[in-house]
């Protein structure tokens, strides 16, 4: 099969409306002992995960909200539903140490953590109730898996009218191809759906006080 094609990223971030960063699944101690059994990671998964938390600290210096999202699961399994007939097996159960929350990616008080129970941050969670709470358009997306959790967000966001943007380096998949693909699939969505780094650093540098931030009574 032939390699995929490097997805060639929004050269800017172009958010509309209000902005928000949501941290999808950055779980884990790090530690290679606590990986969950059968699930790989592409090998630039540390880099991804230190940019991510960079840019975690940019939006808080800017004072836009950020959002973690955690997958987690009973031990006994009764609302894991059909993530068993893929290629994971049981995956992200609590007090598993790979399930906490990465080193660093702690919320804030003000923050919110939600904690879902399917690969889609929105399916059965509260992610839509607090994003239009905030008043946001524009979701920035950082974490794993590209090729699952991240994608799956993205179709929901988009199809409940949310403006998605992937930062493309800064999220991981199961492999450099399914990672690639995954953002091949998002950009098909939406056109300017993937973005560097780099370009989400930009827009924040010159984040002005005129444009829209997020309060309370918007």
């Amino acid at each position: 099969m032939s390699p995929v094609a490097p997805v060639i990223p929004a050269a800017e971030l172009r958010p509309v409306g209000r902005t928000v960063l949501l941290v999808i699944d950055i779980q884990g101690t790090g530690s290679a002992a606590d990986t969950e059994p059968g699930l790989a990671f592409m090998a630039t998964r540390s880099e991804r995960i230190a940019g991510s938390l960079a840019l975690v600290h940019a939006f808080r210096e800017k004072s836009l909200p950020v959002i973690f999202v955690q997958e987690v699961h009973k031990p006994s399994l009764i609302d894991i539903g059909r993530e068993l007939d893929g290629a994971e097996g049981p995956h992200a159960l609590e007090n598993d140490p790979a399930t906490a929350l990465y080193p660093g990616f702690e919320p804030l008080p003000e923050e919110y953590l939600v904690r879902k129970r399917r690969y889609s941050a929105f399916f059965g969670s509260d992610l839509d109730l607090i994003l239009r709470g905030y008043g946001a358009e524009t979701i920035v997306m950082v974490g794993a898996m590209s090729d699952v959790c991240v994608h799956y967000t993205a179709v929901d966001a988009h199809q409940l009218d949310y403006r998605f943007r992937t930062v493309g380096d800064l999220v991981f998949g199961s492999s450099d191809e399914a990672h690639e693909a995954a953002l091949h699939a998002m950009k098909y969505l939406q056109r300017d759906g993937v973005v560097s780094a780099e370009a989400v650093h930009r827009w924040l540098a010159e984040f002005a006080s005129e444009q829209p931030r997020l309060t309370p009574n918007h």
